[in-house]
């Protein structure tokens, strides 16, 4: 089955955060425009194994990892099209050369960072895009490495290295809401010192102004990373809780906590929102 959509109604972390909880494998496509003015459409292809992406290229020929080993001079055409003929259907390629002596393990995660990592992190500066998931494709283990990353973390990653949130000022969490943790760990995202920091202060009564003036950084930077903690499921935000609940909820040495945030991995995933769910919820269950 396939879904189809665009960034315009539903955000990449969104897409994302839906595919990894999930646990959704099969080939996600997006295709767009560099510029409003440009009339070429572009395209990427995510690969994805139980909500984990495993490989991102431009085209789907199967030879971009191929070509990448190539151009970096570790491989000659002739040895590669040698061992694609002996490398097993169902082995990434990447992981059968290591295996051989062919690439070291730094090598295969120079070759994860750029195919993936910065791949990932470009497609988070798209204002808009045109997305098509097939849970039924045949992925192809002549693009994998054998290396992977949660979707989750790579929203994380993503939203780290975005230089303009202009496409996503809309749906940044309000100044005068506060947030509630969802889960009690984070270590498996290896939050930064930031995030951990407006983690830490999720308790459901510090609305965002006060956690900015509390770490001295701006307002914008806070609601940015709160974005990003909520994106991956850490946080929800919440309305602020009045005095007397406030007071009560301390009495009772007790946290406020997000609706679903006790919900085990077989229920529904973490809510993102009630469009995108009305919408893909069906499909998640299947």
């Amino acid at each position: 089955m396939a879904i189809t959509s665009s960034l315009a109604e539903f955000s990449l972390p969104e897409l994302f955060h839906f595919l990894d909880q999930g646990n959704k494998t099969g080939l996600l496509t997006l295709r767009f425009k560099l510029s409003r003015h440009s009339q070429e459409i572009k395209a990427r292809h995510i690969l994805l194994r139980q909500g984990r992406i495993l490989a991102v290229s431009h085209r789907l020929d199967h030879q971009c990892l191929l070509k990448m080993m190539c151009q970096r001079g570790w491989l000659s055409p002739e040895v590669i099209n040698e061992q694609v003929n002996r490398c097993p259907a169902n082995k990434p390629i990447g992981l059968y050369l290591k295996t051989k002596g062919f690439l070291h393990p730094e090598q295969l995660r120079l070759l994860f960072h750029a195919q993936v990592i910065r791949s990932v992190c470009g497609l988070f500066r798209l204002k808009d895009a045109k997305f098509r998931f097939d849970s039924k494709a045949t992925l192809p283990t002549i693009e994998m490495t054998g290396l992977s990353i949660s979707a989750t973390k790579a929203t994380l990653i993503g939203l780290r290295a975005l230089p303009d949130w202009t496409g996503l000022a809309d749906k940044l969490p309000e100044t005068t809401s506060a947030l509630s943790r969802a889960m009690v760990g984070h270590r498996q995202l290896g939050l930064d010192p930031m995030e951990a920091a407006v983690w830490k202060l999720a308790n459901g009564s510090i609305s965002l102004t006060d956690i900015a003036t509390r770490l001295g950084k701006s307002l914008e930077t806070v609601q940015q990373i709160s974005f990003r903690l909520i994106s991956v499921g850490l946080v929800a935000e919440v309305p602020m809780l009045s005095s007397y609940q406030q007071n009560y909820w301390q009495s009772q040495g007790l946290e406020p906590v997000a609706v679903g945030a006790n919900r085990t991995e077989e229920d529904n995933p973490q809510e993102l929102s009630n469009r995108f769910v009305q919408h893909l919820l069906g499909f998640l269950r299947r």
